[in-house]
């Protein structure tokens, strides 16, 4: 049993914090700011270098430093970031759709003369926009082999999700709104990454509803953006930046990982779900999507 006191902040995060609010019986950790608001000195701290996965039961079972006896504390920062905590016992669970994503997958290959916007939000491989540089006037007939999906995601919590960035202070761009929602990844075998995307956060809103409920957010005319308890925001694999740039990557049998709220922006009640994670076997005609399976980010 680890003793109550002071925490040192170092790399203190909602995962953290879920444990703690766990641990008291207090829901879900809303918020982890790290702040020296309520007080201490850094005496005071009875441990340092914390790191959860997020499901564990109580603090001790966290990884952390037993701190000796008389000696120097290092509290990495101000040495006043100790680790602080709001629980809540309301909150959103987004839960990629696994099957989706099993299902929709498919090759395509596109010149970049349509994929300007793409190339725009850096949704493409650095060898296109290298291209792009050394051939001033015929870059645009290059062309890219795209790894696409449809990506449904559901919000299965007790609370509606909603943007990290409140309304007013959006920006707005001919293609999309800049905030990354979702990072996609194919490593190979030894869990090195081989290719990447990311999907801008555009627009979140109820593409599909449960039976009973009624769509709440909607993208059209500036509209309110979030995912409804019960509904599902879907992108589907005929949108901008909704793949991954493979031109550069050899055939072979990889892992393809599809990542939501990665960066945890967006406080949820479980973020173990947040990821799928498939084999991907990869050739020159073909990409085939299998086991897919529900992970953490």
């Amino acid at each position: 049993m680890m003793e109550w006191g002071l925490i040192c902040g170092d790399g203190w995060s909602l995962l953290e914090g879920a444990v703690i609010c766990r641990q008291l019986n207090l829901g879900f950790a809303q918020d982890a700011p790290q702040t020296d608001y309520f007080g201490g000195e850094i005496s005071d701290i009875v441990t340092t270098g914390v790191k959860c996965s997020g499901q564990e039961n109580e603090l001790a079972e966290c990884y952390h430093h037993d701190l000796i006896p008389n000696a120097t504390l290092v509290c990495p920062g101000n040495g006043r970031n100790f680790a602080t905590v709001i629980c809540t016992d309301r909150l959103p669970d987004l839960v990629p759709d696994a099957y989706e994503v099993q299902r929709s997958t498919y090759l395509e290959d596109k010149q970049l003369y349509f994929l300007q916007c793409a190339m725009e939000e850096n949704c493409l491989s650095t060898s296109a926009y290298r291209y792009q540089n050394e051939n001033h006037y015929g870059w645009h007939l290059e062309t890219r082999r795209l790894l696409r999906f449809t990506a449904r995601i559901v919000n299965k919590g007790n609370a509606d999700f909603r943007p990290a960035i409140p309304k007013h202070l959006w920006e707005f761009h001919a293609c999309h709104i800049m905030e990354v929602f979702a990072i996609f990844d194919v490593l190979d075998q030894y869990g090195k990454k081989v290719a990447e995307g990311h999907k801008a956060s555009f627009c979140l809103e109820d593409n599909e509803c449960v039976a009973g409920t009624q769509t709440r957010y909607a993208c059209a005319n500036y509209g309110d953006q979030g995912i409804q308890v019960g509904c599902a925001d879907i992108y589907r694999s005929n949108i901008d930046c909704q793949w991954i740039d493979m031109t550069d990557v050899l055939p072979g049998l990889y892992t393809f990982k599809i990542s939501i709220n990665a960066e945890m922006k967006v406080a949820e009640s479980d973020f173990s779900n947040n990821a799928v994670v498939c084999t991907l076997h990869y050739s020159e005609a073909f990409a085939l999507v299998s086991n897919c399976s529900l992970t953490q980010p």
